[in-house]
């Protein structure tokens, strides 16, 4: 069951990532010893989330798993701040990691 959704994922990413223009990345993980898929995804800003709405096949394929018995859970993390900020307190400015990084000024 795990293999055929590991599959199912491979083939709806191809569409998300040709018909939701905020994806940045994607990339599915599979945690063999507890049976589990992760899907990990970036996106431009919040917003952009919301295209996944717009790609069909990923729309029919959440009701896949019900079906299959499976049970699903997912989250949406936000960006927190620059790692040296949010780990060691430094008073770096927040900056997205998506947004380009400007030379310095001389």
């Amino acid at each position: 069951m795990l293999l055929f959704l590991v599959a199912l994922h491979g083939h709806i990413k191809r569409d998300v990532r040709r018909l939701a223009p905020g994806l940045v990345s994607s990339h599915g993980t599979v945690l063999w010893r507890q049976r589990t898929l992760l899907s990990i995804s970036v996106w431009r800003d919040l917003d952009s989330v919301y295209g996944i709405g717009s790609v069909q096949r990923h729309t029919y394929a959440t009701r896949v798993p019900i079906r299959l018995g499976v049970a699903t859970s997912s989250g949406v993390f936000t960006f927190t701040g620059d790692s040296r900020r949010v780990l060691f307190g430094s008073q770096v400015p927040p900056r997205s990691p998506l947004s380009p990084l400007k030379p310095n000024a001389e």
